[in-house]
């Protein structure tokens, strides 16, 4: 019987398949709740670089800038300069999306300010992570043409592994920036209650792209042991 591309079909990478579909399902349904809020204006027609401004300041926070950088959704807090990075649309947007994805920014600046024990834990792994999402498959590779060397093929999964570790300490931390941030805007009267019920939408569907990546690393790493694990060898 003559051989078919059928014959060599890895079934483990059904649980790459899987894991990609859930990151995209996640960025798909994060995208159209931001679309959707995206439209609505607050009542106090306040930008997001304005909300950013209120929360800081009344958080005691004076040395935190506020940066303007391209694209959508690109929003993100610097811990190594103490910056508050506003993509356009959140920076001058009084959408009701566009003010929670800067007060949730804000969060995180607030975090670094009250040195919050998960947001040192990530900044701790970001060099660490960076190294394993680096080297961990050409360890593997290296293993395997090492007549399936297990040691190296082992220390290659260990750094995967790191990649995951990383992505479940970012989980309490951006579920904590998303709490800190509607207690803000509560506290300080930016949106109505109507309102904030949008908000809190728009955050938790950002929180689950962070859980579907966590899950898809989580599926990568469980077809790695599959894969390596053992003392499988050449023959």
């Amino acid at each position: 019987m003559p051989t078919t591309a059928f014959t060599y079909f890895d079934p483990t990478f059904i649980l790459v398949i899987i894991g990609a579909v859930i990151v995209l399902g996640a960025s798909a349904y994060m995208k159209s709740v931001y679309n959707k809020y995206g439209q609505i204006a607050n009542q106090r027609g306040i930008t997001g670089e304005a909300a950013s401004k209120l929360i800081l300041r009344t958080e005691g926070i004076s040395d935190v800038q506020i940066l303007s950088v391209p694209g959508e959704l690109t929003d993100h807090y610097d811990p190594r300069n103490r910056s508050l990075n506003l993509s356009d649309s959140s920076r001058r947007s009084t959408s009701i999306a566009a003010v929670g994805v800067a007060a949730h920014e804000c969060g995180h600046a607030i975090q670094h300010n009250q040195n919050y024990w998960a947001l040192q834990l990530r900044s701790f792994l970001v060099p660490i992570t960076n190294i394993g999402a680096r080297l961990s498959w050409p360890i593997i590779f290296l293993g395997i043409l090492m007549s399936w060397n297990q040691t190296l093929i082992n220390i290659g999964v260990f750094l995967f592994l790191i990649v995951f570790f990383f992505q479940v300490v970012t989980l309490p931390v951006e579920f904590n920036a998303s709490k800190r941030a509607i207690n803000a805007l509560e506290m300080h009267g930016v949106l109505s209650a109507e309102e904030l019920n949008g908000t809190k939408k728009v955050l938790r569907a950002a929180a689950l792209t962070y859980v579907a990546s966590a899950a898809s690393t989580l599926l990568q790493v469980l077809r790695l042991r599959i894969l390596f694990g053992g003392n499988r060898r050449n023959d």
